[in-house]
């Protein structure tokens, strides 16, 4: 440990980072701008030929940190994972989705220790940033890693959770830069815990908060996310029930927020999108299950978020209903299918759920979206692949039988919208201070 611990405060130290995605681009930067050698893995063979290029393949992440890191000879990005064979540590930053039941899928994370395993020589850290359930960094994980060779957690290798919190670039004060997010560890033991703290101490971070446990900084992660999902599924359902007391539940979040105690707040929307919120918490239910416990607030509320969607494509058949047209064979136009606004990503996003659903009842759909020109290719919506985004215009909204604001990115001039006389069903209240248009809040 001793050996491994002084590489790391030295800068001497080489990190794998398995992943190049959302998270592990932004990480791997991190690593790299504080002087460690960095060599990131990732199966696209597109991202690894964009990095050596110097290219961004990720919207927030500007060209100047990528060139940093593609003309540095301290980063080498690679297709072949034994490229990492020899590194001090790795940081798995794989995707953790659901199954069909809701189940996690930890294929990608217990596939790729698998072939690690086979590379690992000894006084190495192992560092799994990937969501995953209580348990699973010191029970599957350490299995997988040990299974075939001599060595021994705490001594010949080291263990460790550390959640990733990264917040790609929203709206306002919302993006955070990676760096000076509090980052979270815990190890399967002491030791792999002081040196999981300190490779990220060490290695850029302005605040490391060391638990006591891999299975605490675990649930922690479960916990913040379900915290949302339970916070945005109750505002969302409050909406409905105001909604039929002729009360407008923006004015109601605006007077609620004025205490300036005991309330934080969260808007209603369309539904919940990424790769964490609507997915996360789940891995919290089924883990409850396995050991005789439920949790019904969660269950609810993901159950209240999913059905979102279909409530926005009732309001969109209302809307088209009052003005004499049915839902067969209408235009309806989608503004923004990110799961978030200004973002370039739609990984679980609402949208795409508002337009299988708007499809199912055969109107002619299009979307606009300059941050996703083309629907990129998903688990769940295979017929959307490849459907590009269109121009967007007063002529062009002129056109349309109705139009329904999903993702309001802040790039988009929502003045337009004065002129329109179609039906526009804002799902997230952007028009609320336009007069003279027929807006449906949703």
């Amino acid at each position: 440990m001793e050996d491994l611990l002084k590489k790391i405060e030295n800068g001497r130290a080489t990190v794998g980072v398995i992943g190049l995605g959302y998270v592990g681009l932004p990480l791997a930067a991190v690593f790299h701008r504080s002087g460690l050698k960095v060599r990131g893995y990732d199966v696209d063979e597109r991202k690894v030929t964009l990095l050596s290029e110097g290219k961004s393949y990720i919207k927030h992440i500007g060209v100047d940190v990528v060139k940093d890191l593609s003309d540095s000879i301290r980063f080498q990005a690679t297709t072949k994972l034994e490229d990492l064979a020899g590194v001090d540590i790795y940081v798995m930053c794989l995707p953790t989705p659901l199954g069909t039941h809701e189940e996690p899928d930890m294929s990608y994370v217990f596939g790729t220790s698998e072939l690690i395993a086979k590379q690992l020589m000894g006084n190495q850290l192992f560092v799994l940033e990937s969501t995953t359930y209580p348990g699973a960094t010191d029970t599957d994980v350490l299995r997988i890693l040990t299974k075939d060779n001599q060595l021994e957690v705490g001594t010949d290798l080291f263990l460790a959770f550390s959640p990733e919190r990264e917040n790609p670039a929203g709206s306002g004060d919302e993006a955070v830069e990676t760096s000076i997010i509090p980052k979270l560890v815990g190890g399967v033991d002491e030791s792999s815990g002081v040196l999981a703290a300190a490779l990220y101490r060490c290695g850029g971070f302005k605040n490391v908060v060391k638990v006591k446990s891999a299975r605490i900084a675990e649930c922690s992660k479960l916990l913040e996310n379900s915290f949302r999902v339970v916070n945005i599924a109750l505002v969302n359902e409050l909406k409905l029930v105001f909604e039929k007391m002729d009360v407008d539940i923006w004015e109601v979040l605006d007077a609620a927020e004025t205490k300036p105690f005991g309330f934080k707040r969260f808007n209603p929307g369309p539904g919940v999108g990424g790769h964490c919120i609507p997915i996360d918490p789940f891995y919290l239910t089924w883990k409850a299950k396995e050991v005789g416990q439920r949790s019904e607030f969660i269950e609810i509320s993901g159950r209240v978020n999913a059905s979102m969607p279909s409530r926005i494509v009732d309001k969109v058949q209302l809307a088209l209903n009052d003005v004499g047209k049915a839902v067969k064979g209408s235009k309806v136009m989608l503004i923004g299918i990110a799961y978030k606004p200004n973002v370039d990503d739609c990984r679980e996003s609402p949208a795409l759920k508002i337009w299988e659903l708007l499809l199912d009842l055969q109107a002619a759909i299009s979307y606009h979206d300059s941050f996703i020109p083309k629907v990129p290719k998903t688990r769940t919506h295979k017929r959307l692949e490849g459907v590009e985004s269109v121009a967007i215009s007063e002529e062009i909204l002129s056109q349309q039988d109705a139009v329904v604001i999903v993702t309001d990115h802040d790039n988009i001039e929502y003045d337009m919208f004065k002129r329109v006389t179609c039906p526009v069903i804002d799902t997230r209240n952007r028009l609320r201070r336009l007069k003279g248009i027929n807006v449906v809040l949703a």
